[in-house]
């Protein structure tokens, strides 16, 4: 990257995080602001200082949006006990996993309780980022979100490497600094792992056609075992491996995906399925006597507050807009990895906004995966260019 292009684009994530600090009504938020918008006006000042020196230059740059995006804010927030109410939804999932054998709550406990933050929206496999705080106790190193953080970091490094990104290392630290990641993760982070993953599994999809369908199964079945937003990534994938590599390889994929869904989800489903359908579809739907927090004023929640034919017809447009998602990939197939990744970042997009308990924070899913797509897309073009000396030759 130009040395203009990164000082432009940590001018604008200054002015971002500037934006939040004035304007933002929630403290936390506004206390990420205002650590985070020194931190990235010093990156930019030491690329412009480093110039001639890019990589010296880029790595002071990484250190000083390291510690004021995410490692001054998140640390403060942690030690001051202050986070999203999602944090502890994920510790309390794991507290109740490890005493009850189950991360929810029965129906009938949640029949009683006006507390949205009793339920549990997560799949299963999410709340093994709130053991170490339910084994350990509340501290800097249990907090979920320093586990959301570290697993994003490297699983992102590696759907880069694996996609052919040059510097993987790098681009990873400089998106997970960046304003995309860095906010998400320090107020609440339950979303980060998750696109990582997803990141990777198409990533093992673009080295190689067939031996990789499996392993690119088990890092999207792991995805889709955290939240159900991650379902869709089944599909597209099934989708691209039908047409570019035929029936066997997509239904193997198929298999070895819905298994890692069932061997994680399953025996909560069959032993507790009332409590697993009212806290991982009746509420994100809007469906449950008590209401999300969510509520971003998007489209699909603006119209579900104006009343019961509201929120009939979003969710009308939300199965309308999946339909239409799932025609596509029948007549219209995606025939590589970047095809089927553009399809599923509208695909999760019209989803955000259209899904009646809805956030901004949903978009780090289409706005990470473009930039993992974009990155991997350069190294391998430059990977594919022609030697200097092999031009000169010829």
């Amino acid at each position: 990257m130009p040395w203009a292009w990164l000082a432009i684009g940590l001018i604008a994530s200054a002015l971002f995080a500037g934006g939040v600090a004035l304007f933002s009504g929630d403290p936390r938020h506004r206390l990420w602001g205002q650590a985070a918008v020194g931190g990235y006006a010093l990156a930019a000042l030491a690329v412009v200082a480093w110039r001639s020196h890019r990589t010296r230059g880029v790595d002071v740059a990484l250190a000083v949006m390291a510690c004021g995006a995410i490692l001054f804010p998140l640390l403060w927030l942690i030690a001051h006990g202050y986070g999203e109410p999602e944090v502890g939804v994920v510790a309390t999932s794991a507290r109740e996993l490890i005493h009850d054998g189950t991360p929810y709550r029965s129906a009938q406990a949640l029949a009683t309780t006006t507390d949205p933050n009793a339920y549990n929206p997560y799949l299963p496999l999410m709340a093994v980022f709130g053991v170490p705080q339910a084994l350990l106790g509340h501290g800097i190193l249990t907090d979920p979100r320093v586990w959301f953080g570290v697993v994003f970091l490297a699983t992102f490094a590696v759907a880069l490497r694996v996609a052919g990104a040059t510097d993987s290392v790098r681009w990873a630290l400089l998106l997970t600094a960046s304003p995309i990641i860095a906010f998400e993760l320090c107020v609440g982070g339950t979303d980060v792992p998750m696109v990582a993953f997803m990141c990777l599994g198409f990533a093992l999809l673009w080295r190689d056609q067939v031996t990789n369908a499996i392993p690119a199964a088990l890092a999207l079945g792991a995805a889709s075992s955290m939240k159900a937003t991650a379902w869709p990534a089944l599909v597209v994938a099934f989708a691209l491996l039908y047409v570019r590599d035929g029936k066997r390889v997509a239904w193997r994929f198929a298999a070895v995906a819905v298994s890692v869904v069932l061997v994680i989800v399953g025996p909560f489903a069959v032993l507790k399925p009332g409590s697993l359908v009212k806290n991982t579809i009746l509420f994100p739907l809007g469906l449950a006597s008590v209401k999300s927090q969510a509520d971003s004023p998007l489209l699909g929640h603006v119209l579900a507050q104006t009343g019961v034919i509201g929120h009939t017809i979003v969710v009308i447009l939300l199965v309308g807009s999946g339909l239409a998602i799932a025609v596509s990939l029948v007549t219209r197939p995606p025939r590589d990895v970047p095809a089927a990744t553009i399809r599923l970042v509208a695909g999760l997009s019209a989803m955000f906004v259209l899904a009646p308990s809805t956030r901004f924070g949903y978009f780090i899913y289409p706005a990470a995966m473009v930039l993992w797509l974009l990155v991997a897309q350069a190294g391998r073009a430059l990977a594919e260019r022609p030697a200097p000396e092999l031009l000169h030759s010829g």
